[in-house]
């Protein structure tokens, strides 16, 4: 997408949309939110100042569409928690399909979205709304088959996600980082075994109920 803007002096100023927050995204992923200026994201867009702040309005709010962009480009959710599949297969594919992104990501390792949510600043409040946009996909998704569980197993998975991005960002490699999402596939497991046995304790103890009437 091309996008046209006037400048301080009125002249019409050209530049790639799609072009422009892909430049933000390598300069956030790789010095976070914080340390990068609207000076490095002006020169790294090719635009002025007047320019950037006409399309984009505030550093907080180009951040917005850089990680907006980048949460529906990687690891989506929607493709893995498809409605049917067995819990624990669908959520261990996610924590692998995220090993695999963090350890490969071509502007810096880790999550963009994760390790900006861990500021207090307006890239940590952005990045924190996608991040729980995620918890939320995977509660609604586990809440099918596991109500009770939803809400803790949804707290797993980003802490597990969370783990692996920093993991990747001290520079574990790929092999280390499957490793570590495998083993917290095995913890899903538990958590969810703990669900149905708790149902069926329920269950066995209404019967007992039932039997004594």
């Amino acid at each position: 997408m091309t996008t046209k803007q006037k400048d301080g002096k009125g002249r019409r100023r050209t530049f790639d949309l799609d072009a422009a927050l892909a430049a933000g995204q390598r300069l956030f992923h790789d010095q976070g939110y914080a340390a990068v200026g609207v000076a490095a994201l002006t020169e790294a867009i090719g635009i002025k100042p007047p320019s950037f702040y006409a399309a984009f309005g505030s550093k907080a709010g180009f951040f917005q569409r850089v990680a907006e962009r980048y949460a529906n480009a990687t690891l989506r959710a929607d493709e893995i928690l498809t409605p049917g599949r067995p819990p624990v297969e669908a959520l261990e594919d996610l924590l692998r399909q995220a090993a695999l992104q963090y350890a490969s990501e071509p502007c810096g390792a880790g999550c963009l979205v994760l390790e900006n949510a861990r500021s207090a600043d307006e890239g940590g409040i952005i990045a924190g709304a996608l991040m729980e946009r995620r918890r939320q996909e995977v509660r609604d998704f586990v809440r099918q088959t596991h109500p009770q569980r939803a809400d803790v197993v949804a707290d797993y998975v980003v802490a597990v996600m969370s783990g692996l991005s920093a993991s990747a960002r001290r520079g574990l490699d790929r092999q280390r980082l499957l490793a570590i999402a495998d083993n917290g596939s095995t913890g899903l497991g538990s958590l969810l075994a703990s669900d149905q046995r708790g149902s069926g304790e329920a269950d066995s103890t209404a019967d007992d109920r039932e039997g004594g009437r």
